[in-house]
């Protein structure tokens, strides 16, 4: 019997649960590339609770087989380089959106932000596009 809707479901709750509880205590929103950049320019009193948010997310990747969940396969990598230009794209994309999908699609949303709206609807149709390309194309 299939569960994934109710595991996409109960992800979700966590995801938005986690968000809250870092707005409410923290004041800090769950945007992974605002973390990230924290990290990579740290300013004084503010780099723990970023490491441990990471050390988190990494920490339940490794527990979750642990625990009987089964993680996507990846895709094989065709080509490093491609691999490396992708990334790269995807890191002018988070800058020039000034946030990236979680930040926007989840946090932004849920505080009505007219920017994240923008920004998640272009996400999704570049999401959409890619997906139609690379299978009917």
């Amino acid at each position: 019997m299939e569960t994934w809707p109710w595991h996409a479901l109960f992800g979700g709750m966590m995801l938005g649960t986690s968000a809250t509880i870092l707005l409410l205590f923290n004041g800090r929103v769950a945007g992974i590339s605002g973390i990230l950049g924290g990290i990579l320019k740290p300013q004084q009193g503010d780099v723990s609770w970023r490491l441990l948010f990471v050390i988190g997310m990494v920490a339940a990747g490794l527990c979750a087989p642990l625990m009987g969940f089964s993680l996507p396969q990846a895709l094989p990598v065709s080509s490093l380089g491609l691999l490396a230009v992708a990334g790269l794209l995807v890191g002018i994309g988070t800058k020039l959106a000034n946030g990236c999908t979680s930040g926007h699609g989840i946090c932004g949303m849920g505080r009505f932000s007219k920017r994240s709206l923008v920004a998640t609807m272009v996400f999704m149709a570049t999401a959409i596009a890619t997906v139609f390309v690379r299978f009917h194309l």
